[in-house]
């Protein structure tokens, strides 16, 4: 029975989902981008300035009656200059000097000598850039959440009679349960939903019954799509495959992943970087500055004589041109759309100020567990001991088979390793476990023990402690985890795990040192043997081992010493004090605890360390472009106002080459948004830097 508790139409919701997503990308493609800029009322108000200008420019070279093209020029004035009007006049009673109204105050000193033509022409110009502008932040908020669109509007919810006491069952265990559809921003912690064939997920969660392949690119960059089965973790957005799951929804709906990296988007756009604050103190002082320079080019010439219409446009000119517009334009454009395009690429960096302290990051630290490496062990070497008429095939599957019912990380790597080679498990009786020491079992009649070498003393005594001692010995000094396999009470091998390097992490590493001059450093709580052998894998040589939490706060505390301004890579809750204590903290998002992910500046999304590179010199050229920003405003500035003192600078001139500056400006900050720019990023090296 199905029960629609939004009075929408009732149906299944996988058919409804498939039409709405048809439809939506039937709609996109030719009217999503033009409905989303027309809906910015600054783009409406330039367009409909520009619209009222090109008419009375029409209608007085058409020579029709004056009144006509100057009714049509004020309402260009109206139309665009209300706004900006308005927004300065309520900074002017806060005491503050907005260069907005100066604009308009010069479009209306031009009017009232007769230069209207010259003063709509700065009021559309100046509504167009306002309009660019718009445009460019709406780009860049757009181009992260559009996330959301990845969550289903709707969800179908179970309303059960009995949960399973374990909180797992079987399809069939649902087979009475009520189906509703709501809402999926209404969805409760506790709740379960059903997610069909081929439909999002609409919350995170666990299963609890079904078995499918879920599609978690849009999440986790992974390209193939993850079996899940009854207590796997699965997320908001991501694709259901060709099986039916019951997820209970562990997270609301604004605590979902796809939910925090929007918020820290939106909470990275509200930012300001340091460049651009400092700015903003200098502008205010510098427009008051300006408006004094104005009254004085406009006053003293009258002392001597000069006409007043004369006086009064060299004045305004003068004001236009040395307004600091495209100064002000000149930061955050660039900053915000690195946000935006690291965002799209599985970095996201909370906020400007973090992206201007990721390009000046100078030397890089990692964490070594879940941070370089994947975080859990994997089975890297089986050796038979002489003597044990084994082969190592069957060695591997008795010990899996002991081990199948273990919770244990390492008989989990163990079975799961013996899975990956299509080994055959025997018949399992009589497991037991024993914390601290290992398992036993009867496989196939055969009692199996597997046990760490320390609790294996007695027993090497009495197989030629030698062998047993160097084949632990040596896989040990290698940074492995030894465990021992006995059969028949007898030691017969050895098993070796470690921990797995991550994809990538040596060509990171290599990047990370042509980027900076200066290799990482491996910070880690990990012996110093692990630490070493997975050292010498990546390339770095400066390994700190052994660390408590403290001790990485120190160690980053001395590497930053001497001026060096660290970038920490880390996704443990043990990392959290170094995160923050590092100039730029980085955290592993997938495998990173909560504690590491809110400590940190910014998160790897997908857990890819090409994008710590990528990033570094992403920001990078982010700074490079504030700085050409900043030295086109103020040449653009100094050359016409050089030319309005000195010279004979036309009003319209004077206008176009500052408006024109700040299109200029903004434009070229919107760069960083094109992929093109990530692809660059990401081949980093000295030639990004």
């Amino acid at each position: 029975m199905t029960v629609d508790l939004n009075s929408s139409p009732t149906g299944s919701s996988a058919a409804t989902g498939s039409h709405d997503v048809a439809e939506a990308r039937a709609v996109r493609p030719s009217s999503r981008w033009w409905h989303g800029t027309w809906s910015l009322p600054e783009v409406r108000w330039a367009v409909i300035a520009t619209a009222l200008f090109a008419v009375g420019g029409i209608c007085q070279l058409a020579g029709t009656p004056a009144w006509l093209w100057w009714a049509l020029y004020l309402a260009c004035y109206a139309a665009g200059g209300w706004e900006p009007g308005l927004a300065g006049l309520r900074a002017l009673r806060e005491k503050t000097l907005d260069v907005d109204l100066l604009m308009v105050a010069a479009a209306i000193g031009a009017a009232s000598i007769g230069q209207v033509f010259d003063g709509a022409l700065l009021i559309v110009i100046f509504a167009t850039s306002g309009a660019l502008e718009a445009v460019a932040t709406k780009r860049t908020e757009d181009s992260v959440r559009g996330l959301l669109d990845l969550t289903p509007e709707r969800a179908t919810r179970l309303r059960l009679p009995e949960l399973p006491e374990d909180g797992e069952g079987t399809a069939a265990a649902f087979d009475d349960a009520v189906e509703e559809q709501v809402e999926a921003a209404g969805l409760e912690v506790g709740d379960v939903i059903l997610v069909r064939p081929g439909e999002r997920i609409g919350a995170d969660g666990r299963v609890v019954a079904g078995a499918s392949a879920v599609d978690q690119a849009s999440i986790t960059g992974e390209s193939i799509p993850v079996d899940k089965g009854p207590g796997d973790e699965v997320f908001a957005g991501t694709s259901n495959g060709t099986g039916a799951l019951h997820v209970r929804v562990d997270r609301p709906a604004a605590e979902t992943v796809i939910a925090r990296i929007v918020t820290m988007v939106e909470q990275a756009s509200a930012t300001k970087a340091r460049t651009q604050l400092f700015i903003e103190k200098v502008e205010q002082r510098y427009s008051v500055a300006m408006v004094a320079a104005t009254v004085a080019l406009f006053a003293l010439p009258l002392l001597w004589g000069v006409a007043l219409q004369d006086s009064l446009l060299r004045a305004m000119t003068f004001m236009i041109v040395a307004s600091p517009c495209a100064v002000v334009l000149a930061t955050m454009p660039p900053l915000l759309a690195a946000i935006a395009t690291a965002g799209r690429h599985g970095v996201l960096v909370k906020s400007a100020v973090v992206m201007e302290q990721l390009g000046t990051v100078t030397r890089v630290a990692f964490d070594k567990t879940g941070t370089l490496t994947e975080g859990r062990p994997h089975l890297t070497d089986v050796r038979v001991l002489p003597g044990a008429d084994l082969s190592e095939e069957r060695l591997l599957a008795l010990a899996a088979t002991a081990e199948q019912y273990s919770e244990h990380p390492l008989g989990t790597a163990v079975v799961r390793a013996a899975h990956a080679a299509k080994l055959p498990l025997g018949h399992l009786a009589d497991f037991t476990s024993e914390p601290g020491r290992g398992v036993r079992a009867r496989v196939d009649g055969v009692p199996v023990e597997v046990s760490s070498p320390a609790h294996l003393a007695a027993a090497g005594e009495r197989s030629g402690p030698s062998d047993l001692h160097a084949v632990v010995t040596e896989l040990q000094g290698a940074g492995h985890t030894a465990v021992v396999v006995r059969v028949n009470d007898e030691p017969a091998g050895v098993l070796a795990l470690a921990d797995r390097m991550r994809p990538g992490a040596a060509d990171a590493v290599s990047r990370l040192t042509e980027l900076n001059g200066a290799a990482p450093v491996l910070l880690t709580g990990d012996n110093a043997r692990a630490a070493g052998r997975l050292a010498g894998e990546v390339g770095i040589t400066d390994v700190r081992a052994d660390l408590l939490p403290a001790d990485k706060v120190a160690e980053v505390r001395e590497l930053q010493a001497d001026g060096t301004r660290i970038g920490l890579v880390g996704d443990g809750v043990n990392d959290a004090p170094a995160l923050a204590t590092a100039h730029t903290g980085i955290a592993m998002g997938r495998s990173g605890s909560d504690l590491a992910l809110d400590t940190a500046d910014a998160v790897v999304t997908r857990d890819e360390l090409a994008g710590v590179p990528a990033v570094i010199a992403l920001a990078r050229r982010a700074r490079r472009l504030v700085v050409a920003n900043l030295v086109i405003a103020a040449t653009f500035i100094a050359v016409l106002v050089a030319w309005d003192l000195l010279g004979d600078l036309p009003l319209p001139l004077g206008v176009a080459g500052h408006e024109g500056s700040t299109v200029i400006v903004g434009l070229n900050g919107l760069r960083l948004l094109r992929g093109a720019a990530w692809q660059r990023a990401l081949r980093g090296g000295a030639q990004a830097s």
